[in-house]
């Protein structure tokens, strides 16, 4: 006999993008963002009976995230996902469960000559910020924000000694290397009972992703780093202190390497060690590390 173990279903990829237009001072603002939203409840009929009386449409999804951008701020995004999971609760009594994945684009204000432009931008990386939304009528609101994408390296400051050494080793040991990521870290809130208590107190989200960005950046810069594994919970137990409402903080850092080149064979030119200059980039294999940090 079969059965059906779980089920979700909603739209996914769609693009909004929201302009905000502040009369007072002629300057606008903007976000881009691509979101995803999936739907849980009393739909088992509609896979098991093709019962279709129990599914919204999926382009009725969409259609809402569009309209519930224009009747909500969509900053901060963990206020947005709550309001539009929320609304799919409020609205459908067979529906337990809406699963919210916002992903926000970088767009920076443009400077000409030292002054922010009022309504130009440029996209100054392939950086976001992410977040993810459960609304669930049992559990409440449960969010986690992100830092994705976000591209680092520093030339030195960074070493790698003293690990397993057996029969299967041939890494050298190094006490100074290039160091170089693209860093996802999330964290994890507490859980909410509603959409408004997520907008009570909202300046958190943002103050919590500054404090993160900043955290990860100057950590990474100013850490001598023995191990990738040791720079990234340092950067943990600091965003837990500054975010009291954070749960639990994750890091996924793949190492991405760059290896010195021999060059002793062209008119004896030192290239390796203190001389090293020219490098490879690799673009694989790679070092995948990564934790989760949380409360006592």
């Amino acid at each position: 006999m079969a059965r059906l173990a779980a089920a979700r279903y909603g739209k996914d990829n769609v693009r909004v993008y929201k302009v905000h237009k502040d009369e007072a001072t002629g300057t606008q603002s903007v976000t881009e963002m691509t979101v995803c939203c999936l739907l849980e409840g009393q739909i088992e009929t509609s896979y098991t009976e093709a019962d279709n009386s129990v599914v919204v449409a999926t382009d009725s999804i969409k259609n809402t995230i569009y309209i519930k951008a224009k009747e909500h701020p969509v900053n901060p995004p963990e206020l947005y996902a709550a309001h539009l999971g929320q609304h799919f609760l409020d609205k459908y009594p067979h529906i337990n469960v809406a699963n919210i994945k916002v992903i926000v684009h970088r767009w920076t204000r443009i400077n000409i000559d030292g002054k922010p432009h009022p309504h130009s931008f440029y996209r100054d990386g392939n950086e976001t910020r992410n977040v993810e939304a459960r609304v669930s009528r049992e559990a409440g609101i449960e969010l986690k924000s992100a830092i994705q994408g976000l591209q680092v390296l520093k030339s030195t400051g960074s070493a790698f000694y003293g690990f397993v050494r057996d029969e299967y080793t041939t890494l050298g040991e190094t006490w100074d290397r290039i160091l170089s990521t693209d860093v996802d870290a999330t964290w994890t809130w507490k859980t909410f009972p509603t959409a408004a208590a997520v907008e009570q107190g909202v300046e958190r989200f943002d103050q919590a992703f500054e404090a993160a960005r900043t955290i990860t950046l100057k950590t990474f810069a100013e850490d001598e780093s023995a191990s990738v594994q040791n720079t990234m919970y340092k950067m943990c137990e600091e965003i837990l202190e500054k975010a009291a409402e954070v749960e639990s903080v994750g890091y996924s850092l793949p190492n991405k390497h760059y290896f010195e080149i021999d060059l002793s064979w062209h008119k004896g030119y030192k290239n390796t060690g203190k001389d090293a200059e020219v490098y490879a980039p690799q673009s694989g294999p790679n070092g995948l590390i990564k934790c989760e940090v949380a409360r006592s």
